[in-house]
Formats: C-alpha cells, sequence, structure tokens
C-alpha cells in the first residue's frame, strides 16, 4: 500500500545534510562515469596496449556500467532491509576500493576489477539517495529535492571530464583514483557522523564508540594492497625493501612477502569484525537480511542485467549495434530473466516484494523511464558523432564540447521540474518534458553539414537538454509516491535500471535503423578507385559517404524522436493518477 499524501516527515537541519552529502558522492561517483574520457590514452599505455587498440579497452568502460546496473536492484533491496545510511557508507568505502584497485593497475584485468568495484559503489549510492529523500519528506514536498539529486547527477556528467583534465594537467591518470579514494573515504566518514539524523528503523542503533581497531586494519589492508600492485621503484630497488617485493616462490607479486602482508591484514580485519561489538560492517545483521531476501532471485538478475550490459555496451554504435558476443549473451539472458521471474514467483521473500509496484503510476514509470532512456542515448552518442562527421573532423574534443550545451541544460531543467511539481501534475510536466526533447530532435533531423558551429542551434540543444531534465523528477515523484517506504530502495534502484537498459537496448535499436539508413543511401555511391582518379573526384567521394553518414544519423535523430513522443504518451496514460505536490 502506498503512503498516503502529506505523510510525516522529519526534515530537521541534520537530516538536509546528510542529503547533501548523499548528492555530492552522487554527483562525483557520476563524474567518475566520465573522467576516463580523457585519460584512458594513457590507462592503455599503463595496461600495454597501444592507442589503436581503443576495443581491447571497452572492458574499462563497460566494466563500470556492467558495475553500476548489474547489482542494483540487490543494493536497492539492501538499503530497505539495512537502512540507507549504512548502504551510503558501504557504496562509498566500496567505490574507494575500486579506486585504489584502478589507481594501483598493472594489467587489463585489475584496471578493469577495479571499473567495476567502482561502478558496484557508484552505483549503490543512488538507490538510497532517493530513497532517503521519500524517507524524510512527505510526498506533498518531494518534487525540489528529488530534482536537486537528478541535477547534482546530471551535473557529473559535465564535471567529469574537467576534473580529468585538471588532475591530468598537473599528474598522471592514477593521481585521478587516488583522488577518488580519498574523497570517497571523506564522504564515507562525513555520512558516519550524519547517520543518527535519520529515523530509520533498518538501521542498527548508532550510538557506541566506532569500531577504530577494525577501521586501521582495513585502511592497512589497503595500503599493503596498494603496495603489492604498484610495486614502487624507490622501494623495489633498494637493498633492503627489495627483499619484501621478491616472491617466496615463483614469479608472481601476490606470492611476496607485501602480498602475504596483505592477506594477514584482511585476515585479521575479518576476525575483528566477526567479534567487534560494533563491526564496521556490521554483519550481524546482514544473516537476517540473506533470510529476508532472494538471494538466488538477486544473482539471476544480476546475470540478465549483466549479460545484457555486455552485449551492448561492448558494440561499437559507428558500425554495429550488437558485440560479437551477442550471439551466446542474449540467449544467457533471456534464461537468466525466467531464472529470476520464477523466483520472483516462488520465493518466500522475492527480491521484488509481491505488490511493491502493483499501483499504475508505479509500474508506469519504469516504462517512462525506459523509453526517455532509448531517447536520451541518442544526444549523448549522436550529437558529437555528428559534429566530428560534419565540423570537426579533426578534433574530437570541439566534437564533445558541442554536447556541453546540451548538457549543462539538464540539471537546470531537474532543479526546474522539481519547483514545477507544485503545480504541475506529473503527467503533464513529463509529457511537456518529452515533447519538447521530441521536437529539438526533429529539427537536428535538418541538420546539414555546417550546421553545428551555427550558434543558433544551442537553441535546439538547450531545449532537448531542458526537456531531459525536466523529465527527472516527476517520473521520481510518481514511482516514490505510489510505492511503500518499505520497499522504496529497491523501487528507485529498478526505476535507474529501466532508464540505463532503455539506453543500451535504445543505442542498438537507433543504431540499426540509422546503419540501415546509410547503406542505403550508399549504394548509389561509385567504387572509390573509380572517382579517386584525381583529388577533386576523391573529395566527391568522401562529401557523398559524409552525406550517407549525415542521412544516417538524421535517422537516429528521427527514432529519438519518436521514443521521446511515446514517453510522452505513455505518462500521460500510465502517471496520470499520480500525485501531485501541493
Amino acid at each position: 500500500m502506498a503512503p498516503e499524501p502529506g505523510a510525516a516527515a522529519s526534515v530537521t537541519r541534520s537530516s538536509q545534510v546528510l542529503l547533501a552529502l548523499a548528492a555530492v558522492a552522487i554527483g562525483f561517483a557520476a563524474a567518475d562515469t566520465y573522467v576516463v574520457v580523457l585519460a584512458l590514452p594513457d590507462m592503455m599505455t599503463a595496461v600495454g596496449l597501444d592507442v589503436e587498440e581503443i576495443q581491447k579497452a571497452a572492458p574499462v568502460i563497460s566494466g563500470f556500467l556492467l558495475g553500476y546496473v548489474a547489482v542494483l536492484p540487490l543494493i536497492g533491496r539492501i538499503s530497505d532491509l539495512r537502512g540507507r545510511v549504512p548502504v551510503l557508507i558501504g557504496s562509498l568505502v566500496v567505490f574507494a576500493v575500486g579506486s585504489v584497485v584502478t589507481a594501483a593497475a598493472f594489467d587489463l584485468p585489475t584496471m578493469v576489477t577495479g571499473r567495476l568495484l567502482q561502478g558496484v559503489g557508484g552505483g549503490g549510492l543512488i538507490p538510497p539517495t532517493l530513497a532517503l529523500v521519500a524517507d524524510l519528506w512527505p510526498p506533498n514536498r518531494r518534487g525540489l529535492p528529488l530534482g536537486i539529486v537528478g541535477a547534482v547527477q546530471e551535473l557529473g556528467s559535465v564535471l567529469g571530464p574537467l576534473y580529468g583534465a585538471v588532475v591530468l594537467a598537473f599528474g598522471s591518470w592514477r593521481e585521478i583514483f587516488w583522488l577518488n579514494c580519498a574523497v570517497g573515504l571523506v564522504l564515507a566518514a562525513a555520512i558516519l557522523t550524519r547517520r543518527g539524523s535519520v529515523p530509520d528503523t533498518a538501521t542498527p542503533d548508532p550510538r557506541g564508540r566506532p569500531d577504530v581497531v577494525g577501521a586501521a586494519l582495513a585502511v592497512l589492508a589497503l595500503v599493503a594492497l596498494s603496495l603489492t600492485m604498484l610495486e614502487p621503484r624507490r622501494l623495489t630497488e633498494g637493498v633492503t625493501t627489495g627483499l619484501a617485493f621478491l616472491p617466496v616462490t615463483g614469479d608472481s607479486r601476490w606470492l611476496t612477502p607485501v602480498a602475504l602482508v596483505t592477506y594477514g591484514l584482511l585476515l585479521l580485519f575479518l576476525l575483528r569484525q566477526a567479534t567487534a561489538r560494533r563491526p564496521i560492517l556490521g554483519w550481524r545483521s546482514w544473516g537476517q537480511i540473506a533470510r529476508s531476501t532472494d538471494l538466488l532471485g538477486a544473482a539471476f538478475l544480476t546475470v540478465a542485467l549483466g549479460a545484457v550490459i555486455v552485449a551492448f555496451a561492448s558494440a561499437e554504435p559507428e558500425r554495429s549495434a550488437l558485440s560479437p558476443q551477442a550471439w551466446w549473451l542474449l540467449p544467457l539472458a533471456v534464461v537468466a530473466a525466467l531464472g529470476f521471474g520464477w523466483r520472483q514467483r516462488v520465493a518466500t521473500q522475492p527480491l521484488v516484494p509481491r505488490g511493491a509496484l502493483s499501483e499504475r503510476p508505479a509500474w508506469g514509470a519504469l516504462v517512462v523511464s525506459f523509453f526517455i532512456g532509448a531517447s536520451l542515448i541518442a544526444a549523448l552518442v549522436d550529437i558529437p558523432f555528428f559534429a566530428r562527421l560534419t565540423v570537426y573532423r579533426d578534433s574530437q574534443l570541439d566534437a564533445a564540447l558541442v554536447l556541453v550545451r546540451f548538457l549543462v541544460a539538464l540539471p537546470v531543467g531537474a532543479v526546474l521540474g522539481g519547483w514545477l511539481l507544485r503545480w504541475v501534475h506529473p503527467a503533464a510536466l513529463t509529457a511537456v518534458a518529452m515533447l519538447m526533447s521530441a521536437l529539438s530532435f526533429v529539427h537536428m533531423a535538418t541538420w546539414g553539414a555546417t550546421s553545428v558551429s551555427d550558434p543558433l542551434e544551442t537553441i535546439s540543444l538547450v531545449v532537448a537538454g531542458l526537456g531531459f531534465g525536466l523529465a527527472i523528477a516527476p517520473v521520481n515523484s510518481a514511482l516514490l509516491g505510489h510505492t511503500a517506504d518499505a520497499v522504496h530502495g529497491v523501487a528507485s534502484a529498478l526505476l535507474v535500471v529501466a532508464r540505463m537498459v532503455g539506453m543500451l537496448i535504445g543505442i542498438s535499436a537507433l543504431t540499426t535503423l540509422g546503419l540501415q539508413k546509410f547503406y542505403s543511401a550508399s549504394r548509389g555511391i561509385p567504387d572509390v578507385t573509380e572517382l579517386c582518379g584525381s583529388a577533386t573526384a576523391c573529395q566527391a567521394y568522401r562529401d557523398a559517404v559524409r552525406g550517407a553518414g549525415i542521412e544516417q544519423l538524421h535517422t537516429v535523430f528521427l527514432g529519438a524522436a519518436a521514443c521521446a513522443v511515446l514517453a510522452a504518451l505513455l505518462s500521460i496514460l500510465l502517471l496520470r493518477g499520480a500525485r501531485r505536490d501541493v
């Protein structure tokens, strides 16, 4: 049963600070999604890859996305059972550990492992933060805080590359991730000081002295792990200190004395957690959590989402809709999804509690979010692609900067959408927002070879960004307003998953349509050997191919407009019963 409108909530100064810290953490984690844009070439070199082998480095990107999405429903459910603050702190710690592993990476597998952990930690921040808004604010006052959280998250996409550029101007790519670790731990400590400000019955009694010994052992284990992975030259070449890095047997760095110390510290940390009165992990309650949710169902859903992510995220959008492994990944996803559906029916405590999404605005928000994601991805991928194809052929950076006009408008729209919820119904606001984006995409489908250099085109980019931003708060509000307090975490997680899956499937479908248009437009172009008898003829051939590429992207933009219109129509049909801020 969904909570009644205007339900009591405790919005104190301390709880506002807690939400602000959680929002900052989300923004920082979102920035990390894009931070590798400029650092990736140096990261590739560090693990022995040439810059030309960019496809081999794809797991550095897809690994983060995999961690960000695949385990999100389980994390959301844990936040319902364990409490919002413990999951926020745990996610930040996982993010910090992943940052350490990435910063100290010595080969591609360790780098991908670090990015995977960063994704798990970064994605895990979103469900408890959205649920925290619902915990603290009554339904008639959630719009603005939801808009602010959405704005901070979207702002990360703008600040991520800038943050990476600033750090790279003064240091190496590894400093980016060392700073990530430091910021993550500082935010975790700050949130820990506010753990008593949330009236959360799922959270254990926050009073009492923290486990300082356990924290010290965890920090020492991280330091030892970093030394094991980095093998600093200053230490390895020392007459005495170098002995700590000589393998006891074989030639693996994981068999050196430093590595053995790492194992010992980890063992001591685990023993401390088993015996401390207030362990950091708080795992005395984890047994109850494991009995209160369906871990097998969570595993099925994780495999299904992971297979979908790898199948779509590893593809090259300009050439193919799916990765070469899709032939077995997609059947695996189907089997795992069927397994999840079976567990939802037979499990005593299913991952998504029965009836959690029974109200139409609740499950309708997931459907609308899916189509918003399918439309949004066209802007994120194909606007820079269009700019690179036409005006900025020699500058990837200038092509990417065209998108900044769109990205800056997103957080502005998010805050504005949250504020407007006081007067506008969520269904109507979402519909208008998505129609704004749809009209912008229709206009983009008329772009010519020099359009993106026209300052007036900033209007279409800003309107599209505002539209997507305006839709964030009303969709979140509709979901949270029609789900029970006890499932806000898992419901918020499913909303994020719906959007991300929509983005992945959307880019695949739109790419397929675009490539079909490209091949159709290319049939009339003579073979290059026939045209390139002179420089003028070669230029004509290149212009003809570019024209076919422009037609391809026009088709993608029209497809994105169709997805946006569909999202608008579905919001009217499915969210019309949602409550409005009054």
